[in-house]
């Protein structure tokens, strides 16, 4: 980055007070997120660079747009920036920051963001946040959470990712800073961020986040957080997805591709014809998966089911698929077989629902069979059918 010399302009504006319509201002921030894109001029057809994104400074989070950046030198997630007239726009309704020709950007360290206390920021509960908030503290339980690494670009890196639950609602969190969190503590939480992922909001925590213990007696037990008994999927369907349900109904159907396939070695995404989407040519590596469609009367939602859970329902391991496979090169008899094994099974699942254009989706950690008590289960349906009809 080329070191712009810096004016003495007025101080620095956090980002929770800029307004649509300032002045020139002088902000520093570290960037959250950012894409190096092109603008065709509808005039003459030629391009302009400019990068978009996401500040952050611990008080708000806020868009940004950078034009013509600097073409040799990697802005990337983390960098961060100080930067003097910043022109401040409204984009739906919120405050949106615009470096031109006229800003001078300069390399900044984490000493120079402002120090966040959560007592400038407003409480909120979950059921209150939505996608983009930002300048918000939040009070929660450590539902669960685990590492998980992925790829950024070149680079692997470790993510936290979890639930938190306050009695009004389950949030999931990815946490890009490691702040040793644990199952069943209750922590106060402020310069984090909520974005969308899968039609659900998801916090966000990353190095300018503070996170502080509380007292657990604040908060519900982790056992009330959790939903022990089936949920109906008309009612998940409702309130958008759920971040922990769980689901009970018949299985209806085998969805393709279900049974073997073969995934990318580095990013786990299913190939075909040896090609991912991400890598391009690739070794793929057997693996087993079943997409079932779930009935509970109500609704129906799409179980993308891993290997462990595959091969309990189908009866058959990976290495015995593999050797069918050999005696007999067609895939489609292995799917066949999956559907004649699973299709009726009654089963409890456990996860996270997500919606998309087609329905619900949910992502198991737990799938069991449910034995059928059929006198119980032939009066229930008696019981909705008269219902529905208005019998007395």
């Amino acid at each position: 980055m080329v070191e712009a010399p810096l004016t003495n302009e007025p101080g620095e504006v956090r980002l929770k007070d800029l307004r649509a319509g300032d002045v020139p201002v002088h902000i520093v921030a570290r960037v959250v997120s950012v894409e190096r894109r092109e603008y065709t001029r509808p005039a003459d057809g030629r391009r302009r660079p400019f990068l978009a994104g996401l500040l952050s400074d611990g008080t708000a989070s806020v868009r940004f747009t950078w034009w013509d950046p600097p073409l040799n030198e990697e802005i990337g997630r983390g960098t961060i920036l100080r930067a003097q007239n910043v022109q401040v726009r409204e984009y739906q309704g919120r405050p949106e920051v615009s470096f031109s020709f006229r800003t001078r950007v300069a390399p900044a360290g984490p000493a120079d963001l402002p120090k966040v206390d959560s007592s400038d920021v407003p409480f909120r509960t979950i059921s209150e946040l939505r996608g983009r908030s930002e300048g918000f503290r939040l009070e929660a339980r450590v539902v669960r959470v685990a590492p998980k690494t992925v790829t950024v670009g070149a680079e692997q890196r470790q993510v936290h990712e979890g639930i938190l639950g306050d009695g009004t609602g389950l949030l999931a969190f990815s946490s890009w800073s490691d702040f040793h969190l644990t199952p069943n503590e209750a922590i106060r939480i402020a310069g984090a961020y909520v974005r969308t992922f899968r039609g659900r909001p998801q916090l966000v925590l990353d190095e300018a986040s503070i996170v502080a213990r509380i007292d657990p007696g604040r908060l519900p037990s982790i056992e009330s957080l959790q939903p022990s008994e089936p949920q109906s999927l008309a009612k998940l369907e409702a309130a958008g997805g759920s971040e922990w349900a769980v689901v009970e109904g018949i299985v209806v159907a085998l969805l393709p591709p279900s049974g073997l396939v073969y995934r990318c070695p580095t990013c786990q995404r299913p190939v075909a014809g040896g090609l991912c989407t991400e890598h391009g040519s690739v070794q793929g590596m057997a693996d087993l998966r079943a997409r079932l469609v779930l009935d509970d009367g109500r609704g129906t939602v799409t179980m993308n089911v891993g290997r462990p859970a595959t091969e309990s329902l189908w009866g058959v391991t990976l290495n015995e698929a593999l050797e069918r496979l050999r005696r007999s090169p067609d895939p489609s008899l292995l799917e066949s077989s999956l559907a004649e094994e699973v299709v009726g099974l009654r089963l409890r699942a456990r996860g996270r629902v997500f919606p998309d254009d087609f329905g619900l989706n949910l992502y198991p950690e737990s799938v069991e069979r449910v034995g059928v008590d059929v006198p119980a289960r032939a009066r229930e349906l008696r019981a909705r059918w008269e219902g529905d009809r208005g019998a007395p």
